[in-house]
């Protein structure tokens, strides 16, 4: 299964980043930059909110009904006209949802990381989260995911399941940012100096904003 990353450089992902800079009025290459750091967070979010028994029935549900993948077959018309405010009111609560009270750090976070500022990464998120539910909707209708066991090797395998632990400690960093600015510090510490091992989350991360 290719990794939630791979799908970014697909040319799907290609058109998601492109329509939601334009949305958005931000250069591609930031859009970029803030997706792709901002999409494993929400993903290992969601893996953790889905971790719990009530969690994982909400997350199955969402992806049964309204997040069944069906925003994927017309991005097109999506972006075309302007994104229905519909659809970014939508991200507003899937943001919220999954992120609860952490949301403001992790967007200062990624929008230090990536040279914006958070009101902007938080535009960015709330356009590509509803995206990034229907690419999970289509996943788990492609794998036939039925079970809160199956949704957990699903959301595992889009993050690269056997990722080094480096990769999901700075993941689990970004999720426990609490607003008050000083894991910043810490996660650009992790990301500029602490991964050594290039390929993989870390690599990746480290390349893009290591320079």
């Amino acid at each position: 299964m290719s990794g939630i990353l791979d799908l970014l450089n697909s040319d799907l992902g290609k058109t998601i980043i492109s329509g939601v800079a334009g949305q958005t009025n931000q250069p591609q290459n930031k859009t970029q930059d803030v997706l792709t750091m901002a999409l494993p967070v929400l993903m290992k979010a969601m893996q953790r909110n889905a971790s719990t028994p009530q969690g994982a029935e909400g997350l199955m549900g969402a992806l049964s009904g309204k997040h069944d993948g069906s925003i994927l077959d017309n991005l097109g018309g999506l972006f075309g006209g302007g994104v229905d405010e519909a659809v970014t009111n939508d991200g507003d609560k899937i943001l919220g949802h999954i992120l609860g009270g952490k949301r403001q750090g992790v967007e200062q976070v990624i929008g230090q990381k990536s040279g914006i500022d958070a009101g902007s990464v938080g535009n960015i998120l709330k356009v590509a989260a509803p995206i990034l539910m229907g690419m999970l909707g289509k996943q788990t209708r492609q794998n036939k995911v039925s079970s809160a066991n199956g949704l957990g090797d699903l959301l595992g395998g889009l993050l690269g399941g056997n990722s080094a632990q480096q990769e999901q400690s700075f993941l689990e960093s970004i999720l426990d940012a609490d607003g008050d600015g000083s894991v910043v510090d810490d996660v650009a510490g992790m990301v500029l100096g602490g991964s050594k091992k290039q390929g993989g989350l870390g690599g990746l991360l480290g390349g893009l904003f290591g320079k």
